[in-house]
């Protein structure tokens, strides 16, 4: 799958956005995708509205999580930002402060 850059992708808005909350997405995408962390026979199912994610912003982290699952979370904002539905960048806006949060959430869940 090569990666295209339309020159019409909308830019990374100036709302406060720092390169450590992309990266904070990432790794929320990759616990979406795979709640269990990798870990062979463990399944979580996750209820992630619970966790403040509507469904329709779920299915497009999952779908990052998948594509992203091995990789550094570390990714220019731009790649990650064209990614993302209008949905998505909405919530990702909105909820920038507190993706760290679930993310401890899960890695704690990891250590038992």
């Amino acid at each position: 799958m090569s990666e295209h850059h339309s020159p019409s992708a909308q830019p990374v808005p100036e709302a406060g956005l720092r390169v450590s909350h992309f990266a904070d997405l990432v790794r929320v995408a990759q616990i979406v995708y795979d709640p269990s962390g990798g870990l062979s026979g463990r399944s979580l199912s996750v209820d992630w509205q619970s966790f403040g994610i509507p469904e329709a912003v779920a299915v497009d982290l999952k779908i990052l999580g998948q594509r992203y699952q091995f990789a550094s979370p570390h990714m220019p904002p731009d790649v990650i930002w064209e990614q993302l539905t209008p949905a998505s960048r909405k919530w990702f806006i909105e909820n920038r402060a507190q993706l760290a949060e679930l993310e401890e959430t899960f890695l704690a869940r990891d250590e038992d």
